[in-house]
């Protein structure tokens, strides 16, 4: 998805559905091939993503003299931040697409959404490389990174790139002299090109993005929107809950029962520490095992089977089986 053919072809390709009543049967490799794609949850967090985006693209349409505002998405590792990203790119591609249908027989479809990786030791040059690579704009060895960044400010003019995601941003570290070149790279984007930035990584603010004199000036310009785990519950409502029983509405197994799933919420939550990534995956390797086996449900004994990503396991190592250190009793003459 960091090419314009490859994005375009995610955005337009339907998403898997979930079974819906009067469908004919699907068979086992097409189950299969559901639980591994699987529908996208609408969680708090991508509802929350999808109306900033659409007020700060309203907000910022006709500013023309500084930066637009921003948003950076944050929160721990397998939490929805790509998901979410990539849900309000798609929704967002999909919205421009439908107002302002391509000419017939036009070559040049319209580019609403651009993303891109910060690749590893990212230097402003090679992020700008990502950024020309994404609509294949040619580079050459020779080209400097002014000359690149010129490119790129026409081109995504041109191609009337909106919203521009940036994922991994926590791989960029203003506190080098390389990592400092590429902030500034990015705060020249912001000010040059008629978009919206949303950014996305593993807890931000905890990064050293958000000190010194440049992180001073992201944080004047950027909102906020934390994708952490799900609380098990948060008022009267039950957020944890609510997700549980979407995924399990989804499924798609001959045998199970609806209500089973979110009547373990709290065995769930342990498992998973209320994150969306270990939770999906923990369902849905539940739901191919079924398959596999023709059990066709999932029960309590089953997800107790399945092993998940090393931070969900780490969190819920047992602690009842470990011993006290032993205690040394003084001895007096």
């Amino acid at each position: 998805m960091t090419t314009w053919q490859g994005w375009q072809h995610f955005a337009t390709t339907d998403p898997p559905a979930p079974p819906q009543p009067g469908d004919p049967p699907r068979s086992t490799e097409e189950r299969l091939a559901y639980h591994s794609a699987f529908v996208t949850i609408r969680t708090p967090a991508i509802s929350q993503l999808a109306t900033q985006v659409r007020t700060l693209m309203i907000l910022g349409r006709h500013q023309q003299t500084t930066a637009r505002p921003s948003l950076i998405v944050t929160g721990p590792a397998a939490a929805g931040k790509t998901t979410a990203l990539l849900n309000v790119g798609r929704a967002c591609h999909l919205a421009h697409t439908r107002k302002n249908p391509a000419p017939p027989g036009s070559a040049h479809a319209a580019a609403p959404v651009a993303y891109v990786l910060v690749p590893p030791g990212a230097t402003a040059k090679t992020l700008i490389t990502e950024f020309a690579r994404y609509l294949g704009i040619p580079v050459t060895t020779r080209m400097t990174q002014t000359q690149i960044t010129d490119a790129v400010c026409h081109t995504y003019t041109q191609a009337g790139v909106q919203l521009v995601l940036i994922d991994e941003i926590h791989r960029l570290n203003p506190r080098t002299t390389t990592g400092a070149q590429t902030a500034d790279l990015l705060k020249d984007l912001t000010e040059r090109l008629p978009a919206t930035f949303v950014y996305a990584g593993i807890n931000v603010t905890d990064t050293p993005l958000f000190t010194g004199t440049r992180g001073a000036q992201l944080a004047g310009r950027a909102t906020l929107i934390t994708c952490g785990p799900l609380p098990a519950r948060h008022g009267t409502r039950h957020p944890f809950r609510d997700v549980i029983t979407d995924i399990e509405n989804a499924l798609d197994l001959h045998q199970h029962k609806p209500g089973t799933l979110p009547r373990h919420t709290a065995y769930l939550h342990q498992r998973t520490a209320g994150r969306i990534g270990s939770l999906t995956r923990l369902i849905r390797q539940a739901a191919i095992t079924a398959i596999h086996d023709g059990t066709e449900r999932i029960t309590k004994g089953a997800l107790d089977t399945i092993r998940l990503d090393h931070l969900a396991e780490q969190h819920n190592r047992p602690t009842h089986n470990r011993q006290p250190p032993p205690t040394h009793q003084a001895k007096h003459p």
